[in-house]
């Protein structure tokens, strides 16, 4: 097998249900890639399921333990932080444990990635949408969208998706260590940051289902927390703390 150049990071609490299946698609997709699970101690043994995907799977499924929860933002740093100072990842990858991200739509990501440098598995471009979610969750997405859109300027359709790709040179380009968000508003801090420094981003159509095992992971506290979020980089904007620069172009492997 070749050398993997692309690493997905998928965090996980209490998701010891979904990840067994969720490896074994990512492994048998065809496409070469690694999985990298940073587990925040989850008390129903997801970590050990990791430990055991790792002893049986080496050089393609890592394992980032931490000793409790500690934020979606800090668990997307700690697997970008592994992923490419350690394993040498040229895309980096980041998705959902409880299969809400299809693995089926990992190719059509990765192939865009040789035209973009930020691919997103959206579910507001043609041909995608969302299956068996509650109408209050499909409102609460459309009006963070509407929000992030309005106040700083996004253009991609879905601009809190959690499914996306990154090259290298996009992370490196962004001072992780200085982004201030730790949970899900991290989405959307990371997406202006990479639009503002001409990243160019493309959207893959998905259809973006309800977790099929265990429970939710979104709180009002996550809300007020997004809402913080936008209005502090709302200010960013208006000051040009965050000078927007010229589109650059994309260099292919």
């Amino acid at each position: 097998m070749s050398k993997i150049d692309t690493f997905v990071i998928v965090p996980t609490y209490n998701e010891a249900d979904n990840l067994d299946d969720l490896l074994a698609q990512l492994l048998a997709l065809p496409v070469n890639l690694g999985v990298v699970v940073v587990d925040d101690n989850s008390p129903d043994g997801t970590g050990q399921k990791a430990d055991r995907w790792v002893a049986e799977n080496p050089g393609r499924v890592y394992v980032v333990h931490r000793p409790g929860k500690l934020g979606l933002g800090t668990a997307y740093l700690a697997g970008f932080d592994k992923a490419m100072n350690e394993l040498g990842a040229a895309r980096i990858m980041t998705m959902d444990a409880d299969f809400s991200h299809n693995p089926r739509y990992i190719p059509d990501m990765i192939a865009l990635s040789q035209s973009k440098h930020v691919v997103i598995g959206s579910r507001y471009v043609p041909g995608g949408g969302s299956l068996n979610c509650a109408w209050k969750r499909i409102m609460m997405s459309r009006i963070a969208n509407l929000i992030a859109h309005t106040f700083l300027g996004l253009k991609a359709k879905d601009a809190t998706a959690g499914f996306r790709l990154y090259r290298r040179e996009v992370l490196a380009s962004i001072p992780l260590d200085e982004i201030f968000s730790s949970g899900y508003s991290f989405l959307v801090e990371m997406l202006f940051m990479c639009q503002r420094r001409g990243w160019q981003i493309g959207e893959v159509p998905i259809l973006f289902e309800d977790r099929r095992k265990g429970t939710t992971k979104i709180s009002r506290q996550e809300v007020y927390k997004a809402q913080y979020t936008v209005l502090r980089l709302f200010w960013r904007r208006l000051r040009r703390k965050e000078p927007r620069r010229p589109a650059i172009p994309v260099m292919n492997d």
